[in-house]
């Protein structure tokens, strides 16, 4: 666990210039963190923002991305629209979590990212491994509990994650953004051609187990199901998430810059199952190796009433989501003990709520007043 180069782990306003993790407005420095089954994670840390001295000064907030996305989509939009940048700017100690297999966390104490079994993962281990090192080394140097806020993938690895007691007594509070976990009711048409055509077990079948839409192989696979099926792929985003109100299209160019980032061909198989079933459960090996890793011929459910009721929770979700559901996320709500501070936007998809250019005071603002009351912190938002 040390400082590194950044090597661009961030957008250029963000990224720091060396590896001497120097104090300058909004630099971040670059850690290594290893999860117990050997991946090496990138973590970047935002001590302190363009308004204050003193390091540490506010509670730890750890940051989580979605799917095909990394660190940098919190810091992608302006420092004025910038979730990451606003929370440093507000006296919070910004933390910002990479998941194996994106650009910023490619490595592993014995794989290389060619070795099949180096992306034999899901967003199950995401949520065992991934999260439990990262949050255990947060919550070891900040010495206070973690205000956690993930968006999509981040939202199903954290309440994968919080039914773990060990990595709750580490939480004080989570706000998740367009919260994830059933997902019978996803809408996005490219993505349903997708589950239809079993795309998943093709690319398993193809011996591809990495996910990377900015390879050759990847081009030629949105390629394939845009001439197939003449979907709107001239509208990429909106195919595979929905319609965005406040997404500033014409700085998609610079976003694709930065994403979309590797996943692993089994994350998305086990993201189809969830779709094609309508559960929210542990990977299924199929009968034979289910009874094999979990005793049991079908995976096992993941039961949201495990969640503590002592956990705040805070969810943001929009009317135009066509990942997160509002029919789901509703589905989730009525599964936890809780019941969580709710923030609904008629007009926002899946996109807005970390990059609308509005988000700053549609979504943060209701945001860090839970994440404030949580911990009792002063901001000058």
């Amino acid at each position: 666990m040390r400082c590194a180069t950044p090597s661009r782990a961030l957008p250029p306003a963000a990224s720091a210039s060396s590896c001497s993790c120097r104090r300058v407005t909004h630099a971040p420095s670059t850690l290594y963190v290893q999860t117990d089954d050997g991946f090496l994670l990138s973590v970047q840390h935002i001590p302190h923002g363009k308004n204050r001295v003193a390091d540490n000064a506010g509670p730890p907030v750890f940051l989580q991305h979605g799917l095909f996305q990394g660190g940098d989509t919190w810091f992608i939009n302006s420092n004025e629209q910038s979730l990451g940048y606003i929370l440093a700017d507000n006296g919070f100690d910004v933390w910002i979590g990479n998941v194996r297999g994106t650009r910023w966390s490619k490595g592993h104490s014995t794989l290389s990212v060619h070795d099949k079994l180096f992306w034999d993962w899901s967003w199950q281990d995401l949520a065992e491994y991934d999260l439990l090192a990262m949050l255990s080394y947060v919550y070891t140097v900040a010495q206070s509990k973690i205000l956690y806020v993930g968006h999509s993938q981040g939202t199903i690895m954290g309440l994968a994650a919080f039914t773990n007691p060990e990595i709750v007594k580490m939480i004080s509070s989570a706000a998740l953004l367009c919260p994830i976990s059933y997902l019978d009711h996803v809408s996005a048409s490219f993505v349903l051609r997708a589950v239809a055509m079993h795309l998943d077990q093709m690319l398993i079948t193809m011996g591809i187990h990495q996910l990377n839409f900015r390879s050759e192989m990847g081009v030629q696979i949105l390629d394939s199901l845009c001439d197939a099926e003449r979907l709107d792929c001239d509208n990429m985003l909106s195919s595979i998430t929905g319609q965005n109100c406040c997404f500033n299209s014409s700085r998609i160019d610079y976003y694709l810059e930065y994403e979309p980032h590797p996943s692993s061909t089994k994350n998305l198989r086990h993201l189809f199952q969830m779709i094609r079933k309508g559960t929210f459960a542990k990977y299924d090996y199929g009968w034979v190796g289910n009874l094999a890793r979990y005793g049991q011929l079908h995976p096992p459910p993941i039961h949201l009433s495990s969640i503590p009721e002592s956990l705040p929770l805070w969810m943001g979700y929009g009317g135009l989501d066509a990942l997160a559901d509002v029919t789901d996320v509703e589905h989730t709500i009525k599964q936890l003990r809780s019941t969580p501070e709710l923030l609904y936007i008629g007009d926002y998809g899946h996109i807005d709520f970390i990059m609308s250019v509005s988000a700053k005071d549609d979504v943060y603002v209701d945001l860090m007043r839970f994440l404030r009351d949580q911990q009792g912190v002063h901001s000058s938002y």
